[in-house]
């Protein structure tokens, strides 16, 4: 089966606050925030929603196809993708355009503020998935709205499988672009926080969602994961991690993980608990790529804490 994952390619420069946003946000002077968070230190790092899950694909055995743009500086990143299992042959790099760039700070309690440059990213509808041979799972992860909703459709009319991830980009689409996203997918994947964002502008609830998609996933941080069907409620647990270093890329682990499991024929439930073990991988470590694992000590970690699999998904 053809993975391909669709979504940011991007830098992530990241720093931590040896302190508490909170202490420095006042409520009585909301209206107008002027504030510089003097940061102790600095990290330059490959990320980017859709490098982050197919890097943990491919940390798990799949060679997923990256679809996605970046800028003139993607040479050195393109090597280092290949070189770990990732396809990026449908990576498109625009000439006179630097890739996106992420500059996130985090506090002390794991609080961040981050912002986005958009760079390369903003070419992304130039990309189709009518191009793609034989997608049989896909995922629409946080790129350029308009791109966003134009593989949404695409996946819809061709008839593939997709997962609809909106993330951070819930706060810029419009209540329309995020139905056209969601109503159609598979799965729809959101955190709590997104999901309430999802729900306010779409006028959605669990009940509509799964009309027209087979599931939603709400994942809920250090309280795991629920998944919503028809059928069914499931709440997933997360994996207790052996230190916690960065959040940075948890949640596009715990989507490789999901998709690994999906890929192979395993329920959701199952599916997800991968992506809990991946997901704590992720935060172990400094931003979304830096950790490794083989296959064997990731399904020897699965089973410290969920049953085993009733058979193997290599």
């Amino acid at each position: 089966m053809n993975i391909v994952v669709t979504g940011s390619i991007a830098y992530d420069y990241l720093m931590s606050f040896p302190g508490k946003f909170t202490e420095h946000l006042l409520p009585e002077h909301m209206h107008r925030v002027s504030l510089s968070f003097l940061v102790d230190t600095m990290d330059k790092r490959r990320g980017g929603c859709a490098p982050n899950i197919a890097y943990t694909l491919a940390l798990l055995g799949e060679r997923p196809l990256l679809m996605a743009t970046a800028g003139e500086d993607f040479g050195e990143y393109r090597q280092w993708l290949e070189a770990a299992g990732v396809d990026t042959s449908y990576v498109k790099q625009v000439s006179g355009k630097f890739t996106a760039s992420f500059f996130c700070s985090t506090d002390q309690h794991n609080n961040q503020i981050a912002s986005f440059y958009t760079g390369a990213m903003a070419n992304a509808g130039e990309l189709s998935f009518r191009n793609v041979p034989e997608p049989g799972l896909a995922i629409i992860s946080p790129n350029d709205p308009g791109a966003m909703v134009q593989y949404a459709e695409e996946c819809r009319t061709l008839g593939i499988s997709y997962i609809f991830d909106p993330g951070q980009q819930v706060a810029r689409m419009s209540g329309d672009e995020l139905k056209d996203g969601a109503i159609g997918a598979s799965i729809v994947i959101v955190n709590d926080y997104e999901y309430e964002i999802l729900k306010q502008k779409t006028g959605l609830d669990d009940t509509a969602i799964l009309e027209r998609s087979d599931a939603l996933i709400v994942t809920k941080g250090e309280h795991g994961s629920t998944i919503i069907t028809n059928d069914e409620l499931v709440n997933v647990a997360a994996v207790t991690p052996r230190r916690i270093v960065d959040p940075t890329g948890v949640g596009d682990a715990f989507r490789g993980g999901l998709m690994k499991g999906l890929g192979v024929g395993l329920p959701y439930a199952q599916a997800a608990q991968i992506g809990s073990v991946a997901a704590t991988y992720a935060l172990e470590h400094l931003g979304g790529q830096s950790h490794s694992y083989s296959f064997q000590e990731f399904m020897t970690r699965y089973e410290e804490h969920f049953p085993p699999l009733t058979f193997p998904i290599r």
